[in-house]
């Protein structure tokens, strides 16, 4: 999307915290891996970057990283995984 596009990304802002409240449960079980698995993926090699100030662009994905909820609900499994981490 284009920074000119105020509508789409106000559309966008408003709905990545509904879609994380839907999937809510699963990012509270598996929050961890799925939130790596997701990171991964938008940084690959040859992913078109997040955000492109040259261009003028911003990525749908650049507000769901950013998003203070999903990292609220990935916290859990993440405490768990590095807690289990430390004692194997």
């Amino acid at each position: 999307m284009r920074y000119e596009e105020r509508a789409k990304l106000t559309a966008v802002r408003a709905l990545i915290p509904l879609a994380l409240l839907v999937a809510s449960p699963v990012l509270l079980i598996a929050g961890a891996p799925i939130h790596r698995r997701y990171l991964r993926y938008v940084h690959r090699d040859g992913a078109p970057r997040i955000l492109d100030k040259e261009r003028g662009r911003v990525s749908a994905h650049f507000f769901v990283v950013t998003n203070p909820l999903l990292q609220w609900l990935c916290r859990p499994t993440e405490s768990l995984t590095r807690l289990l981490e430390r004692r194997g």
